[in-house]
């Protein structure tokens, strides 16, 4: 991705993720920019097609990662995805 957005916080997730999309990867990365896609797209963000029930399958890979942790998991990836999103509609204005 780099460019503009490269110093955001959570760039390095949302890179990872739109990456792995475009190779067909179900990454933990992939599934999390799946959930926001249009978003992402509306500040710029070149995503691929998102994957299907992308919010379900990234809390059941969390689960078998975390177990009892994965809704903190969950949360914290939530909101770094939210702190970009936030950081790269304001620089799109």
């Amino acid at each position: 991705m780099g460019g503009p957005f490269a110093d955001l916080p959570g760039a390095d997730l949302v890179d990872r993720g739109v990456s792995d999309l475009a190779a067909g990867r179900r990454s933990l990365e992939a599934l999390l920019v799946s959930r926001a896609t249009v978003r992402l797209r509306s500040c710029g963000v070149p995503v691929g097609e998102p994957l299907p029930d992308a919010d379900r399958e990234l809390y059941q890979l969390l689960a078998v990662r975390d177990g009892t942790g994965a809704h903190s998991a969950y949360n914290a990836l939530t909101r770094r995805l939210v702190s970009f999103m936030q950081a790269a509609e304001h620089y799109a204005r």
